[in-house]
Formats: structure tokens, sequence, C-alpha cells
């Protein structure tokens, strides 16, 4: 094992670390921004989960309701997809995790008599979070023009007047399917199921936003679009390398692995252009001990701060120093420091690698990277004497427009030391909802396979088109083309996650038909079709019964484990469907001669299971794998070390050069990347707060580095205007973010950050991965400047704006 640098198994006195006493002083002069000197986790989440839940859903049901989450006998978080340890503790939940809880199970409610008090365009001037504050659906709704509201209708109208909307479409690929990541892989079997009978593959979902660079990236280097490690193999790797996440806010029981990890010696090397507390200490509320003393343990053994952009040339300088170790290690007689019997048996490709690396030039890496050789080769250094690591990365790798490089990179880097399909080592993309990765398998893809779909042909008797379909990007542009005529969305908040708000808002509104199957009310729903319906469904936490039995449903975590999850609320109101019930009955008014017997798979799930196990393979008795209490791992063949590529090998692949974007060459341009702050759960406002970076009860705010302030003349507290240069990235027009307030941050040099969705409208809709369609919401070039807003106004954004200009600006305590 190795040994722990920091000598004191991981454990610190709760303190500040990284402000000095001006820089805190500084920070109490502008309204709702101050110091957080505590770790991540701690009394301040215990206290947020029960303000939390207490505002949501009253005193009384809450403690009964957490204990259910993510325990075998309950159901699965709607939050996160971290998996579930093999011996659960008797709370399994974090902070966000009881958050996204509350928020689903609320016992506020959005009636009928609600939408008759409030016309669209009065609703559309309120923010996301009072939309979604308002409370659950509770009965379907229909777009009325005469009166400009959402009116009640029955589900049989409204039926009716969807399959008849669909049936009239001039073909089948002016449909669109969006899928969110928080539908069951029943609901997602039978949803695309339902639109390839249709007769279309067009599925923009959520990982198209997100990990798409991650689905297309891996196969080509190891055969898989998924990670290769369990939770298991946390317990027994010498090193974890966390690359462009933030697990203290998106996934926070990440943050148990690491403290584990942390106190056992292995080093933790975290490589992110933000200073963020969940990745520096961390105290845990399931250790009263460590409560008690206010013990923290520290997490990053080594924190490198690069320059947003800059993760390819810190790659690749850690890959040159590699190549520099180990001629030196022959040389001298010692073990080589890279694997060249597993490069010799297993993979391809790599002397194309050194011959790349070999012609990458130090200062260049330096320019790009923002840190130094010395730092890079520090990192390089942990990396070569641990003999298992664990490379983990979120959003901050793969929304560039080179993401999908990015990606192989990462593989590159682990193949030289033959750490993909060992114990204790391989490659961890962080997943964000809690089932996108299992909508993935189960057929949700605008590219399937032609063995999918002969199989998919095979079991239902069905012709599925072989047309490749549209991702999210293109959903938008086939929609502004006049192609596309339709949308029907399980789940999510498209327009709003999608960028450039002026574009997609303006588009969404040509469309014939939109329907939204929803929890709550959010702004997608106001963007008005020629006809649009809202379709309450229920929760992850509530109670599904069909014909008198209770129905469960399964998900995949991002570690490939497949689980069950059962609700035990009542539904929030008697008109509430579930998702596959609304799937099918949406199928049955489309499709009348349909070939599939959609109320038998309503009638019971087991048989939804059953044809998914008909049509993928790696879904072997599936109903009787699942019942088990952590249910099953589907095979991962490149943890076996079989690589399912055309080669039969794994891929080392090179990038050319070092850009992971298109930069300028305007000497005050720097990089913004969008982030979510701490009560946020990707476009769900919890509220105006971000705790661990020191805000409350505001986010109009762009997070700098203090020297790139006083560059410009500018201080921490100042308003400012950002403006995207569009020029870089062959986009005419102006996008511009006014009346934003500068906050000085531990960020690199260079790089800037501000809140989505709210800094959306500074993201191209051209500016995405031409291999992934990933947006590039993490890298865009901008000029930060003095404001021309009104002092006192409103910041001037994307109407997306979760903010809230009317709560008390607190400075949350430590």
């Amino acid at each position: 094992m190795a040994t722990d640098p920091r000598g004191n198994q991981g454990e610190v006195q709760g303190k500040d670390h990284g402000e000095n006493k001006a820089d805190q002083e500084a920070r109490r002069d502008v309204p709702g921004v101050g110091p957080y000197g505590g770790p991540a986790g701690g009394w301040g989440a215990l206290q947020a989960v029960a303000r939390t839940v207490r505002r949501q859903m009253g005193a009384g049901r809450e403690a009964i309701m957490l204990l259910r989450v993510n325990q075998p006998d309950g159901f699965d978080c709607p939050g996160c997809a971290w998996p579930d340890p093999r011996a659960a503790s008797s709370f399994e939940f974090c902070e966000n995790g009881a958050k996204a809880v509350a928020w689903e199970a609320t016992t506020k409610r959005t009636t009928p008599e609600f939408f008759a008090r409030h016309p669209v365009s009065e609703l559309w001037r309120m923010s996301d979070f009072e939309l979604e504050d308002e409370g659950r659906l509770t009965h379907p709704m229909a777009y009325d023009g005469a009166s400009d509201r959402y009116v009640p209708i029955s589900w049989d109208e409204a039926l009716s007047r969807i399959g008849e909307a669909m049936r009239a479409l001039p073909n089948a690929d002016a449909a669109e399917f969006y899928t969110s990541g928080r539908a069951s892989n029943e609901a997602a079997f039978l949803f695309q199921l339902f639109a390839r009978e249709f007769g279309t593959n067009n599925f923009p979902d959520c990982s198209n936003m997100c990990h798409e660079a991650t689905s297309v990236g891996l196969p080509e280097s190891l055969g898989v679009g998924k990670g290769t490690v369990t939770l298991e193999d946390f317990e027994h790797c010498d090193a974890i390398f966390s690359f462009g996440h933030n697990p203290g806010t998106n996934h926070p029981r990440m943050l148990s692995t690491l403290r584990a990890a942390a106190r056992r010696g292995a080093p933790i090397v975290v490589i992110n252009p933000l200073r963020e507390r969940g990745l520096e200490r961390f105290l845990s509320p399931q250790h009263p001990v460590e409560m008690a003393l206010g013990r923290a343990t520290e997490i990053a053994t080594l924190y490198l701060q690069p320059k947003i952009g800059g993760d390819v040339a810190v790659l690749k300088g850690m890959m040159k120093t590699l190549l520099a170790l180990d001629k030196a290690a022959r040389t001298r007689g010692d073990e080589p420091v890279i694997d060249h019997r597993f490069i010799a048996d297993h993979t391809r490709g790599y002397e194309a690698l050194v011959a790349n690396l070999e012609e990458t030039r130090w200062q260049d890496i330096e320019a790009v990277s923002g840190l130094s050789r010395a730092e890079i080769e520090e990192a390089a250094g942990i990396y070569a004497r641990a003999k298992r690591t664990i490379l983990c990365y979120g959003m901050g790798i793969t929304q560039h427009r080179q993401g999908t490089a990015n990606v192989q990179q990462l593989c590159n880097l682990l193949l030289m030391r033959g750490n993909i399909g060992r114990k204790g080592a391989g490659i961890c993309p962080l997943r964000g909802h809690s089932n996108v990765q299992g909508d993935r398998t189960v057929g949700i893809t605008e590219v399937p396979t032609a063995d999918f779909l002969d199989r998919l042909d095979q079991v239902f008797g069905i012709r599925s088109p072989r047309k490749p379909g549209h991702n999210a990007v293109e959903t938008v542009k086939a929609i502004q083309r006049g192609e596309s005529r339709a949308m029907i969305s399980l789940g999510g908040n498209f327009a709003v996650a999608m960028p450039d708000p002026d574009e997609t808002y303006a588009a969404m509104r040509q469309l014939d038909l939109a329907v939204h199957v929803a929890t709550k009310l959010n702004r997608s729903h106001l963007l008005i079709a020629r006809q649009s319906f809202i379709l309450p469904c229920l929760g992850r936490t509530e109670l599904d019964e069909q014909q008198g039995r209770p129905q469960s449903v399964t998900v995949e975590d991002s570690m490939s484990m497949v689980h069950v999850s059962r609700g035990t609320l009542p539904p929030a109101s008697p008109q509430l469907r579930s998702e596959p019930w609304i799937v099918a009955a949406i199928a049955k008014a489309t499709l009348p001669d349909s070939r599939i017997d959609w109320d038998g798979f309503v009638a019971d799930y087991a048989k939804i299971r059953d044809a998914i196990e008909a049509v993928f393979a790696d879904f072997h008795d599936y109903n009787a794998r699942v019942a088990r209490p952590l249910g099953f791992r589907l095979r991962n063949t490149a943890s076996e070390r079989i690589w399912r590529t055309p080669s039969g090998r794994a891929h080392f692949i090179p990038m050319a050069g070092l850009n992971e974007d298109p930069m300028t060459n305007r000497g005050d341009a720097l990089m913004l990347a969008t982030i979510r702050s701490h009560d946020q759960y990707n476009t769900t406002i919890y509220g105006s707060n971000d705790r661990y970076r020191g805000i409350a009860g505001r986010r109009d705010v762009v997070f700098m580095n203090e020297r790139d302030l006083a560059e410009r003349g500018l201080r921490h507290g100042d308003l400012v205007d950002i403006e995207a240069i569009s020029d870089t990235v062959g986009v005419p027009g102006t996008r511009v973010l006014r009346g934003m307030t500068a906050v000085a941050f531990a960020i690199s040099r260079g790089s800037v950050a501000a809140y989505y969705p709210e800094a959306n409208c500074l993201v191209a809709l051209a500016h995405f991965d031409p291999r992934s369609g990933t947006p590039s919401y993490k890298s865009v070039p901008v000029h930060v400047r003095p404001s021309k807003a009104t002092p006192g106004a409103a910041p001037d954004h994307s109407r997306a704006s979760g903010m809230r200009h009317d709560q008390p600006a607190t400075v949350p305590a430590s």
C-alpha cells in the first residue's frame, strides 16, 4: 500500500485553508459573499438537510423516507449515480440526495387552480426555482391559446389528441424522443421500442449534454462505453487521480470513498481549475466521533489547478515524464515504469503515441496547462510509483470541443502502465443522473448498432429504421429548419439545459406538438407549441401499482450495477400515472395497429425485463438476478482485458496538438466554464446558496482569479459584463451576460466560472465536440469588462435564471 505523505492518517482539525486574513476581510464587503472555512459535509450538511426536508415534506415522514433511500428494499436516489456499498449503513444518502428526495416528495402541489390563476405569460416571468417550488403536478394539462393558460384535460382526450398529432406528421423523423436520465430501465426500453416501431432513431437525451464523449471515446480505446471499475476497486487502489469534477456538490457519496482511501494512505491527486472544498477535506456525518471532535479528513495529496482547457497538456506532460522515467529505469537495470508486456499483448498504436509525445514541447505544455513542468512531473511521479491507479473524471473533461479526444488521452495514460483490467485500477467516468447510463444500455441512442436493431426486430417482429437519428444539438437544428415538428420529453428540462437560449427557445416555439412527461413544472413547458401537453407522472419515491399489484423498476449506476427501486409513498395525486404506463398509452394512441403487447408490459414490469433480457444477452436471468439485495453487475469486457474493438486490442489514440478548444490570440481573453452550485442539480435549483464557495442568496456571480481581476482594473465585488468571443468558434453575433458580480476565488489564472444555466447564453449552439455532439459548456472564450448595466438592476442573461432577488443575502456559516 502506498505510504501517506501527510503522515497523519488523513486527519486534521477543521480550519480554513487557502485564504489569508486580508482575503477574508475583503470578501465581507460584498453582500452574500463570504469565506467558508469548514470542510465538506459536517454539521453544515446536516443542517442543510434538515432545513430542506422540513420545508418541502414537513416534520414526521422525512426520517422514514430518507432511511429507505438506496436501501435494498427502498428506492434509488433520484440524484447522482454513485453506486451503493456492499454493506449499506443505516443511511445511504447525502445532502444533495436528501434535497432531491425532498424536492420530489414535497407536500406542495401545482394544481389546475394554480394554472387558472396564472397565464403562461405570467409564469414565464417566474424564476426556475419558483416554478418548481410550486410542487408536484397533479393533473394532465393542455395549453389553451385563447386564455393563455394550461387547462385540465382527461387522460383519454390528451392521449387521443397526441396520437392524432403524431400520425399527422409528414414522416417518422419529424418526431423527437427526448429522455432524461431519471427514467428507469423499464420506461426507457418501452420508449425506444415505441420510437423505433414508429420509425425513427431520433433520441436526443441528457447524455448528449454531458458524457457523450465517454460513450464515443471509450469504445474506440477500450471496446466498451462505460467505466471499468467497481466500488470495491477503490479499496485496493494505490492512487486516485481526479480530473474535472466536484464530488462535494455533484456526487457527495463519493466523498466517503475518497475519505476511506485517504485514511489508508492512498495518494489522491486532484487536477481541477477551481479549488473545491469537497476535494480538499471532508467531515463525514456518518462518523459521530469525528463530528463531535470536528476532525476532518484531508482528501487531496496534491492539488493542481490547470487553466480551463489545459487537461490534455497535463496528460501529455505526465506521459512524457513516464517515457523519461522508464528510459532511466531501464538504463539502471531497474523494473520498467511502463508495462511493455501489457502493451505488447493487449494494445496497438503505442509507437504513434510515443512519436506524438516526443514532438510535444515542454514549453508548449506549460503554456497551455498553466502549470510548471515540476508540478506535472510530481503528479507523474505519484502515478509511476502506484501499481494500481484509478482515474476519475467528470464534465470538466467531456464538455469541450475535443471532449472525445480528452477521454482517450486518459485511456492512453492508464494503458501505459496496464491500469485497465487490473484489480484496484481502471477508468471511472462520473455520471450525473441516476440512470443515464442505464437508459443508454437499454437502447436510448441515436446511433444504434446493427446487431441491436436486428435483435430488436427479431424479438418484436418490427422493422426498425437504420438511419442514424438526431442528438440534442441536431434536434434543435432540425426544429429550426422545420424538419422536426414534434417532441415527446420523458422528463427533463430540455430547452433550459441546452446552450444558446435565444436559438433554442425560438426553435421550441416552432413545434406542432410538445408533450412533457413530468413531476414538476419547468420552463421548457412554457415554450408553447401549436399543441402543448403536460402529463404528470409518478416519482421514484412513490408507490407504483398496476392492476392492484405493486411494481418495481430497475436502474444502472455508474459502475454497471443494476438494482431494484421501489417507491412507497402514496402518489401525489390519483391522476398520476407511471412512466411505463404513459409511454405505452401514447404508443397505443399513436400506433393503433402496433405489434407490441403494451398492456401486458404495463400490467407486469417483470415482462418488460424479460423483453430486455431477450434483446440484450448481458441481462440474462434479469428478474432473478435483480432480486438479489444489491442486484448484479453487467459484464464489462474491458475489465476482463477482452477488447471489443475491430482489432481485438485496446487502442492508444494520440491527439494532435494540445488545445481542447478554439483559442483566441487577444491578450485579455479568458476561458469560461459553466458550473453547478451546491443548491442545484442540473437545471433544478433548490435554492440560491453555494455554501462551499461562500455564496449565499444569489447566483449572479462570476468567479475570477485575483490577478486576472487586477490586470483588468477590477476588484472583488465589481459589476462586470461577460462577452463571448464568437469569432473563435466561427459564430457571428454577440453573446453578453451583463451585470454580474466579480468574486475573487481560488481559480487558475486565465479561467473564469459562472453558474449554469444562467451562463448558457454565452455558449453558442454551434460550439460542440463534432465527434460526440457534446456542447462545450466548459470552454467559452470570453472578455470580462466593467459592466454597462445600470447599478442595482438584475443581471441581463438567459431567461432560464433561477435567481431570486428578494431573498436575504446572508453569508453562510462555517
